[in-house]
Parts: structure tokens; sequence; C-alpha cells
């Protein structure tokens, strides 16, 4: 956190996994509660800015997928983290091993990143 805090002040924005930059003009702020406040948005950017980008990468690669492929399914929405589909259920098994293939090999990390897929006639009935 210290080093995300010092890096933003020397630069004045902070980069997601991606590079996408958040800008934070109040960063070295005279103002302490301006800076403070830019301080915490420093800290949480990168990591709530690289979520949305892998989240953004997957809801491509996955509606790619289901386009380019045979199979009866779509992305209907998405939910913070989540993505939502329609699929055939005569297709159900092969979407989600293909979907959770994509979501999870999406970007490489250090850590692994791990996909959970619920089923149900509806969102609620899925977790």
């Amino acid at each position: 956190m210290d080093d995300t805090r010092r890096t933003a002040g020397e630069n004045g924005y902070v980069e997601t996994l991606y590079g996408r930059r958040l800008y934070l003009p109040e960063i070295n702020s005279r103002n302490v509660q301006r800076r403070q406040y830019a301080e915490r948005t420093a800290i949480n950017a990168p990591m709530q800015g690289s979520a949305a980008d892998i989240i953004k990468l997957a809801m491509i690669r996955t509606h790619d997928w289901l386009h380019n492929s045979a199979r009866t399914g779509k992305m209907v929405m998405q939910v913070h983290d989540e993505l939502v589909f329609e699929i055939d259920n005569s297709h159900l098994d092969e979407a989600v091993r293909q979907i959770r293939q994509i979501m999870s090999s999406v970007m490489e990390l250090s850590v692994p990143l791990i996909v959970s897929i619920g089923v149900g006639e509806n969102w609620d009935e899925a977790h």
C-alpha cells in the first residue's frame, strides 16, 4: 500500500494490470482530506480496475465462443464479477466446461483464477 501511494504521488496516476490508468490530480494536495481520499483511491483502483478488466475480457471471449460455436446459448448480463447465461440444456455440460476454461485462463496471474459455476432455472437457483 505504501508503494502504491508513493508511486501514485510520483506519477499522478495508478494502473490496472492491463495498463489502464486512473489519474489522481489530488494525490499531492495540501488539503489532507483530498489527499487521503486520493490515496485510498490509489490503493483500491488497481485491484478493482484489474478485476473489471478481467471480467470484461472474459465477457468478450465467452461471447465470441458462444457466437462462433453452433451451440444454443447467450450471455444475458453481468453482475459485478459474475456472468449470467441462458444455455440450452442439451449443451449445458459442454458450455460449463468451456466457460470455466475461458474465464480461468483469461489472464495469467501468480495465483489461479478460480471460476465457480452454478446452474438453475433462474439467478437465485444458480446460487
